[in-house]
């Protein structure tokens, strides 16, 4: 039988004090020291479902570039990749208005993020997303909240997706997005999200979906400073130009960012703004000026190319 390899490139820039990667999460919080004493379960079996069709897992590279203004902590986002079965990707996005209550907002999405990835492999949850949501919520401790996302490829080419917020996931295949996962919010710029508190969402408030996948395929996961900031005709462009999945989702995170410092750059951030209703003060719009620019934010990119073993 091949032996499936599941290549992780995680690289991020030199100003980056922190990459929230598997590792980083593990250790940099007492609370899941006791991770380095248990096993990984890793899976490389045939789909039994499907015994005759290659199997497919993920190669995957990631990018991270924090806020201006939250460099020197790292920003508030994490994400874990795993080789479990065809491999799993997840970022969780932390709610900076926590801040405000002097509570770091990064630790939440932090320590989600680490139970998660040791929990990829428990037996209940069965290599299901939703319950994988449920089970890290419960055991996280720290007080927050965030938006998350987590995908889970099964070897026969399913691509199983729990959303709770605004994260995202794109599809591309052929140069085209063929598949998006949709935004959850209560209204504009206040999504869904996962929290200590215990009035707020839970895994039962994801949306749920399945995607079939095959080889060749990319995925384009990330937190909302990507999806506000690049528009799909940008994010296929690039993956066209970027054969290497690391310097994919480094040219991703760089363009991002570039937007989000741009005022003058008519994002899809300020479109869905205007389309909501807000506008620049009357005495601009008299002017025949009108509300443009980025949305400065933490930027966090996985690519996965999806590959046949």
């Amino acid at each position: 039988m091949a032996i499936p390899i599941f290549r992780v490139l995680i690289s991020q820039p030199h100003s980056v004090p922190l990459i929230h990667s598997l590792s980083s999460i593990i250790h940099s919080r007492d609370e899941v020291t006791s991770f380095k004493k248990r096993r990984w379960l890793l899976s490389c079996s045939p789909s039994e479902l499907n015994p005759v069709r290659s199997e497919l897992f993920f190669c995957v590279g990631s990018y991270l570039i924090p806020h201006p203004r939250k460099v020197d902590r790292g920003g508030e986002d994490a994400f874990f990749v795993s080789s479990y079965n065809g491999g799993v990707i997840a970022i969780a996005d932390g709610v900076s208005g926590w801040a405000e209550e002097d509570v770091d907002p990064s630790l939440f999405p932090r320590e989600l993020m680490a139970n998660a990835s040791y929990l990829v492999g428990d037996k209940e949850v069965n290599y299901d997303p939703q319950i994988l949501l449920r089970k890290a919520h419960a055991a996280t401790s720290s007080t927050g909240s965030a938006t998350v996302i987590v995908a889970m490829l099964e070897n026969n080419g399913i691509l199983k997706i729990a959303n709770v917020g605004d994260c995202g996931l794109k599809v591309i295949r052929e140069g085209r997005v063929v598949f998006s996962t949709s935004p959850q919010e209560h209204y504009f710029d206040c999504p869904y999200q996962l929290s200590s508190e215990v009035v707020g969402q839970t895994y039962l408030d994801a949306a749920v979906c399945n995607v079939d996948l095959m080889g060749g395929d990319t995925i384009v996961m990330g937190s909302d400073g990507l999806f506000d900031n690049v528009f799909d005709h940008e994010i296929v462009s690039i993956m066209a130009r970027h054969t290497d999945v690391t310097e994919a989702a480094k040219a991703l995170a760089n363009l991002a960012s570039e937007h989000a410092m741009d005022s003058k750059f008519d994002s899809p951030y300020s479109l869905e703004a205007r389309s909501r209703g807000y506008e620049v003060p009357l005495w601009k719009k008299i002017l025949g000026m009108k509300l443009t620019g980025g949305k400065l934010d933490d930027i966090t990119v996985i690519v996965g190319q999806i590959v046949s073993s």
